[in-house]
């Protein structure tokens, strides 16, 4: 039986070739939208997670899902039998909180990577598709970052995505697994966990001007930010774990035509929630980066990347789908590791 482009010839049909995909995080914001789209393609599409971030109704119809810790390797590997495709995608992604809470952080990211990257290789997976983060490059002398700059990450969320590509990198060229890593960046979209008040700028203060509250805004609202809608973030991905995509690349995945300041997307959301907008502004959080946005250019070339979704729109599907669901209280679901003087008084006085 020939193959051609991408499909299985016999002489009586013609098949798309499908293949099985692993995704970790599946309940949560990136990992659902993902799956959802694997399996409309026609693949078979596994996944894990443990709640811990997403949300059960999240995952779509189809997935043959998984209450897992990324951490328990013995049930990664278990779960990663005859899987063609690994996408790790589960993650604490709390990166100012990680300051904070650095041992619970830093086991997210790294401890989960190692363990899902060794249970891949065992597996004899063909391809591990990385989601790192912006967060790698910290404080760099120009914006947009790019892919060749030296990383430096200046918090544990951002060191543990650094050293968690380093060990996938090392990891996968000595035993021969092909590797992608992806760097997206300040993703939106439905599906996120907003009632989460440690991350997720956009979501949080949807959910609070829903309420009728002010939201709070971290030193002087002017660091700058890009914006990814969700739908513009998964389409690359899937050509990463394809035979399209080059092996051992690091690659940004979002937008370099519009930068934002949070004061200016504060602004945004109170106009299209027609909410009197007078913002609460707090001291600025330890160790946060205040200009950080990527170069796309790399994803255009590789990826055939693009910005399809404009911020405004991105924001008022966010809109919905936290109108439709209702507005919550916030969880305080993450205990603080270390509290001091630097220790934000929203998580610390439970403010939000």
């Amino acid at each position: 039986m020939a193959k051609r482009s991408g499909y299985a010839y016999t002489k009586q049909h013609i098949v798309k070739d499908t293949r099985t995909y692993f995704i970790t995080g599946v309940a949560g914001f990136l990992g659902s939208h993902l799956a959802e789209d694997l399996l409309k393609e026609g693949h078979r599409v596994i996944g894990c997670d443990n709640l811990a971030g997403g949300y059960l109704d999240n995952v779509p119809v189809g997935v043959e899902f998984h209450m897992a810790d990324c951490l328990d390797r013995a049930k990664m590997v278990e779960l990663m039998r005859g899987v063609d495709v690994v996408y790790h995608t589960a993650a604490h992604a709390h990166e100012g909180l990680s300051v904070f809470a650095p041992y619970l952080i830093t086991q997210s990211i790294y401890g989960a990577t190692v363990s899902v990257v060794s249970a891949a290789i065992a597996n004899k997976v063909k391809r591990f598709v990385q989601c790192s983060s912006m967060a790698r490059y910290g404080t760099q002398p120009t914006v947009p970052f790019t892919e060749d700059m030296l990383p430096l990450p200046q918090d544990p969320y951002g060191i543990a995505k650094y050293a968690a590509e380093l060990t996938v990198r090392n990891l996968c060229e000595v035993h021969g697994m092909e590797y992608v890593i992806a760097v997206p960046h300040n993703i939106i979209g439905p599906r996120q966990r907003y009632e989460d008040p440690f991350r997720n700028v956009a979501s949080i203060m949807i959910n609070l001007m829903l309420q009728g509250r002010q939201p709070i805004i971290y030193g002087d609202g002017e660091q700058m930010r890009s914006f990814s809608f969700v739908d513009d973030v998964v389409a690359p991905l899937k050509r990463m774990g394809t035979d399209a995509a080059p092996v051992g690349e690091v690659i940004n995945i979002g937008p370099d035509d519009h930068v934002i300041t949070i004061n200016e997307l504060a602004a945004t959301i109170a106009k299209l929630l027609d909410f009197k907008l007078v913002p609460i502004y707090m001291p600025g959080r330890p160790q946060e980066v205040r200009h950080a946005t990527c170069s796309a250019e790399k994803a255009r070339k590789l990826l055939d990347y693009k910005t399809t979704v404009p911020l405004e729109e991105g924001l008022k599907s966010m809109i919905e789908y936290i109108r439709t669901r209702g507005p919550k209280p916030f969880l305080y679901h993450i205990d603080l590791e270390i509290v001091s003087d630097k220790t934000p008084r929203t998580w610390k006085d439970r403010l939000f």
